[in-house]
């Protein structure tokens, strides 16, 4: 009997996130006040988030310590398993090695609860008592509820009006942890109102879900806001996923040719990749690739364009130079809500420029052509996101197969898919459909983004 999979010992645990800004090939574009487009300061970002979050955003410091009561929530379900696919690599007949880091066992379900605790510690640590959020298919909400449940802090979240329709079983997770949940845009602040007004069937999105909260927090001096992607802090964060894999791969004494994350916003494509990126950026790993994959219906690397805009719709965040499709921008009704996201994280977006890490993009229905397949191989159901990740690291084994070449794939399986079984349904019935982003769309968005000299 082959043993599948390669597990940590709670002592093993990693005990620092890794940052990469101080190993990236150039410097990053810094984040720019909406106001005066000037340089942001801590003292801006102070009426959101707590003072320690605030200096990991903008350390330079390459690794930074995990606290101890952080470390022992995350005890609870970590460290993770790394498993070997060798079902999936005989069900495609190829000659590579197949790799993926399982986060759907932690208490979310995903990679969220990560970031989720860190972020509730520290606000804990500065006094806050609630805390607003912005959710798009409710993994990060549900992670969020369960650690400001952990720390005893109230929680308010936006969530993204089609996703809170479609994935009603996220919402009853989140107000089961004490959550209040509210379908974005709503009519509780002035943005959704706006929006509203201007389309009253909006769909939502991540950008007006992240406006809604950014109002409330910014104008309740005792309300801090938390964000689950994209900021520097929430990457570091997810890197224990990668310091973690790179720990167990060297007991069986393998290293990565190819790694695979998918990615919306960034944070779980960030958290696997960036420690091995480490390697490749200051070590001998120069060969690595590293592919970020996303919904060909919200193209935000492969489509997108690299310049300064807002991380909400309506214009209260700093101005971040990422990849973007346009802070207006409204996607499409994919399944994949955790990676319907106008931007990606300003890291990944300059790793990319700069061509350390590749992309691509993929349509709904081959993605859940691939979920299946991995679920008839390993047995494992994956949330719709992960799946995009899945369905490379399968193209890439099926390179292998023409080519004879056995390398490694590691990918992330950022998410279960157990409460995602309305999206299955629709998928086994023939109810999805793939959907284009056409160039002309992208272009009208492109014509709204914000002047900055």
């Amino acid at each position: 009997m082959k043993d599948n999979r390669i597990y940590l010992s709670p002592s093993e645990m990693p005990t620092e996130y890794y940052n990469i800004l101080p190993d990236m090939p150039t410097p990053m574009a810094m984040p720019l006040h909406p106001g005066t487009k000037q340089p942001v300061s801590p003292d801006d970002l102070a009426p959101l988030f707590p003072e320690e979050l605030i200096m990991q955003e903008m350390s330079s410091e390459r690794f930074i310590k995990i606290p101890e009561e952080v470390l022992d929530i995350y005890s609870i379900s970590r460290p993770t398993p790394v498993y070997r696919a060798f079902r999936l690599e005989e069900f495609l007949g190829t000659p590579a090695k197949i790799y993926f880091k399982y986060e759907g066992v932690n208490p979310a379900g995903s990679h969220k609860t990560n970031t989720a605790i860190a972020q509730a510690y520290y606000n804990k640590r500065a006094g806050v008592k609630k805390i607003v959020t912005e959710t798009g298919a409710g993994q990060w909400g549900s992670a969020l509820a369960i650690a400001t449940q952990h720390f005893g802090i109230d929680l308010q979240v936006f969530m993204v009006k089609v996703s809170y329709h479609q994935k009603p079983y996220r919402k009853t997770m989140m107000q089961l942890h004490g959550a209040r949940v509210e379908a974005s845009p709503s009519t509780i602040t002035q943005s959704g109102r706006q929006i509203l007004a201007e389309d009253p069937d909006s769909p939502g999105s991540l950008g007006i879900a992240i406006s809604e909260a950014v109002e409330i927090a910014a104008n309740s001096p005792d309300i801090n806001y938390s964000l689950g992607s994209v900021l520097n802090h929430v990457m570091l964060h997810q890197t224990i996923i990668g310091e973690e894999t790179k720990k167990q791969l060297a007991k069986v004494g393998e290293y990565p040719d190819i790694v695979i994350g998918c990615a919306g916003g960034g944070s779980n494509f960030a958290g696997l990749s960036f420690p091995f990126l480490r390697d490749k950026l200051t070590g001998d790993k120069k060969d690595m690739r590293v592919i970020a994959v996303e919904p060909s219906s919200c193209p935000t690397l492969t489509k997108g364009k690299f310049a300064y805009d807002f991380g909400d719709t309506v214009g209260f965040t700093p101005l971040l130079k990422m990849f973007t499709l346009g802070h207006k921008f409204i996607p499409p009704k994919i399944h994949a809500g955790g990676l319907r996201y106008h931007g990606m994280a300003p890291t990944i977006s300059h790793l990319y420029k700069e061509g350390v890490i590749e992309a691509q993009n993929y349509h709904q229905i081959e993605v859940f052509d691939a979920a299946k397949d991995f679920l008839t191989a390993e047995g494992i159901l994956p949330a719709p996101e992960s799946a995009h990740a899945i369905k490379a690291a399968i193209e890439e084994a099926k390179k292998c197969k023409e080519t004879g070449e056995a390398k490694t794939i590691l990918f992330n399986l950022s998410g279960h898919g157990f409460l995602d079984l309305g999206a299955y349904d629709s998928y086994i019935n023939n109810q999805l459909e793939d959907y284009q982003l056409p160039e002309e769309v992208i272009f009208r968005y492109f014509a709204e983004l914000p002047e900055v000299g």
